[in-house]
């Protein structure tokens, strides 16, 4: 019964966490927050000794970075690409509605279709509202990689911390 108990202590949260890596690639789909509540969920049913807690703090802070680098990086590149502040929150506020109501790739098409619509009625070039709205999806590729990173770094930390409890 005990070793049920640990292999399903194991796979249980290492499930839920590759459902979150997997996730990511939604983008507003909270999968570094996934990974963390499994680790939690895993630290509260397991318990949290020393190697425990100190490898949950750094799951927490990996997972705080990571919930926030994709608007950085988004807003970031869609800005330096030349979008005004209004469009890209339009167009964020946009691919929230689209996901929601027309998941998974809503999101997707919602948003730099509104950047690209709202930078064209603001400048009337589509070339430049084309530039903005590259910005924007350069960000996501890039914010997909980093957040996708972090959850890999997230799930190895779990990792060491399950099989260092499992050996004690």
């Amino acid at each position: 019964m005990a070793t049920l108990l640990s292999f399903l202590s194991i796979w249980i949260p290492l499930v839920f966490m590759l459902v979150g890596l997997v996730g990511l690639i939604i983008p507003v789909f909270p999968g570094i927050v996934v990974i963390w509540l499994a680790a939690l969920v895993y630290g509260l049913v397991t318990g949290f000794e020393t190697l425990g807690t100190v490898l949950f703090v750094l799951i927490t802070l990996l997972m705080l970075v990571g919930a926030v680098i994709d608007n950085i990086l988004m807003t970031a590149l869609a800005r330096q690409g030349g979008a005004s502040w209004v469009s890209i929150i339009l167009g964020m506020l946009a691919g929230l509605a689209g996901t929601i109501f027309f998941p998974p790739i809503g999101g997707l098409i919602a948003a730099p279709t509104v950047i690209l619509l709202l930078e064209y009625w603001r400048r009337r070039d589509w070339d430049k509202s084309w530039q903005a709205t590259r910005g924007l999806v350069l960000g996501w590729g890039l914010s997909f990689l980093v957040r996708f990173g972090i959850g890999l770094l997230m799930i190895a930390l779990w990792l060491v911390w399950a099989f260092s409890a499992i050996r004690a």
